[in-house]
């Protein structure tokens, strides 16, 4: 490598460091949480509903329109499927997999229910404290594996997830943390190795469904599916996630979150949540954002930190 060069990959490492790291000295701040010099944490601020999502808001989030999304050329439109347990997130994945143009990854439950023979999902649900810190370290593996993947077809122009690692760090991480559930110390290393990937991969989604939805009707549906792991959740527990999926996606604080919500009525029969389906496709699709952008090699990095 040329001295210019040597030069230039120094200065971009020190920018990545810079920009990654805390502006302030004597706090340090992560998101949503600030540790004071004493080691006290308290909330940042806040989190205040956005009054434009009120309970019965259904559609695109006015406050992040989704022609403003530049998705890279080099990569499809990313779209990930939100909601609590039981809202139907498989069940419309499943209406759009057959799609021309679109690949579909449901959550990797097997790799959850098979580590080497272990059951981590099952360990997880038989006693929480004990293996959710576990648990949610290897579900922030594996959603990043799933998320950077590469599309099997050039043809590919959208990519949809159940679930994202946004949904780990912002929902469950954060409920497991409020609950007391995860020490502070294993919330802390989760949410710098979150703050690595962030600034190093990219993990940058183009869209949000959310599926919103009452716990007392995700309840009625986790006991008709009877899935094993599911027997012990209790109501209470889907209304704590009900919650953090609200604090997540329902405030335009744009600390939690910066991409698009495009929210759905999760609670309707199944013929009528399709019907909302098929009204919004081309939002889904990505057919109503287009604005894409030449991405150069040089610029790829500084993409990755603004596209989030």
């Amino acid at each position: 490598m040329n001295v210019n060069g040597y030069f230039w990959k120094k200065i971009s490492v020190i920018s990545k460091l810079t920009i990654c790291r805390s502006a302030t000295s004597n706090r340090t701040v992560m998101e949503g949480i600030m540790t004071t010099v004493g080691g006290q944490k308290r909330p940042a601020a806040a989190i205040d509903p956005s009054p434009t999502k009120k309970t019965n808001f259904v559609g695109l989030s006015p406050m992040r329109e989704l022609t403003n999304v530049k998705t890279p050329t080099d990569r499809p439109f990313r779209v990930s499927i939100e909601g609590n347990i039981g809202a139907g997130k498989s069940t419309l994945i499943k209406y759009f997999q057959n799609m021309p143009g679109i690949e579909t990854y449901l959550e990797p439950l097997e790799w959850w229910r098979n580590l080497n023979g272990h059951n981590l999902l099952a360990l997880m649900y038989s006693d929480v404290h004990e293996w959710l810190r576990v648990f949610q370290n290897y579900v922030q593996f594996t959603r990043l594996q799933i998320q950077t993947s590469k599309p099997s077809s050039p043809s590919t122009t959208v990519q949809m997830f159940e679930r994202s690692i946004q949904n780990n760090r912002y929902c469950f991480m954060e409920h497991a943390y409020r609950s007391g559930l995860i020490h502070g110390a294993d919330y802390a290393v989760l949410d710098q190795w979150y703050r690595w990937l962030k600034c190093n991969e990219d993990i940058a989604l183009d869209l949000i469904v959310y599926l919103r939805s009452t716990p007392e009707k995700v309840f009625e549906r986790v006991k008709a599916r009877k899935r094993p792991e599911e027997n012990g959740l209790s109501l209470q527990y889907l209304k704590e996630l009900h919650e953090s999926h609200e604090r997540w996606l329902m405030s335009d604080d744009e600390r939690f979150n910066t991409i698009p919500v495009l929210v759905l009525d999760a609670d309707k029969t199944l013929d009528q949540v399709i019907e909302q389906y098929k009204q919004n496709e081309h939002k889904i699709m990505g057919h109503e954002k287009r604005k894409k952008f030449k991405v150069e090699d040089v610029d790829k990095n500084k993409v990755k930190k603004t596209l989030f």
